[in-house]
């Protein structure tokens, strides 16, 4: 059996959570984090030292980092679908979510806490506003990308979907404006009929 530790409000472990319903694999997820505790206990720690969510135990195999989780259970159960056997296809995917972590949730990272986590008297418009800058741009730039494939690595769904269906779950569900991206929302809508996501992208953000 699977374990996945941590909570459903972080994008994170929505990631690993709606990787481990694509592959209908069973699994026991433990809330863990923020206001659930675990993550600073020894025993978790000895696992993660990070004492960060999610993690992943598999037998006694554990794994950290969300992205890499996504890559071993696609690789070890999805060999060809999620996880693509052509090597340049595999690579586009890999990159995308790469740069899901690395780029775009550096992003929008600071609106999201803005909007969701600060308390409306002490949220910093200017903070929103350097991020809403930072990442519109990026959308755009996923937009034009979405123009010429239906999925974010090709003709078929894949891994590198999943970290960006997560992303643009978060920052499409701020109370704020967002500019018209066809190319985008028409990927998103395809991406939210997957029964997968239930539980995943059907969540308020929290």
């Amino acid at each position: 059996m699977l374990r996945l530790w941590g909570r459903t409000s972080s994008i994170n472990v929505r990631k690993v959570l709606w990787t481990l319903q694509e592959l209908g694999l069973p699994f026991e997820r433990i809330d863990a984090g923020l206001a659930y505790g675990h993550n600073h206990t020894p025993a978790y720690l000895a696992k993660n030292p990070n004492a960060l969510v999610p993690l992943l135990e598999d037998g006694d195999f554990t794994l950290w980092e969300s992205n890499a989780i996504v890559r071993y259970l696609a690789a070890s159960h999805a060999m060809g679908t999620l996880y693509p056997e052509d090597l340049r296809q595999r690579f586009d995917a890999e990159r995308w979510m790469d740069w899901q972590q690395t780029t775009l949730n550096r992003a929008g990272g600071p609106a999201f806490i803005q909007w969701i986590r600060t308390p409306a008297e002490q949220r910093q418009p200017a903070v929103i506003a350097q991020s809403v800058a930072a990442t519109e741009p990026l959308l755009q730039m996923l937009d034009a990308h979405l123009a010429k494939r239906p999925w974010m690595a090709g003709e078929h769904f894949t891994m590198a979907d999943i970290p960006i269906g997560c992303e643009v779950h978060r920052w499409w569900g701020l109370p704020q404006p967002r500019p018209a991206l066809p190319n985008l929302a028409r990927w998103y809508t395809a991406v939210q009929a997957r029964p997968a996501t239930r539980g995943v992208l059907d969540l308020p953000l929290s």
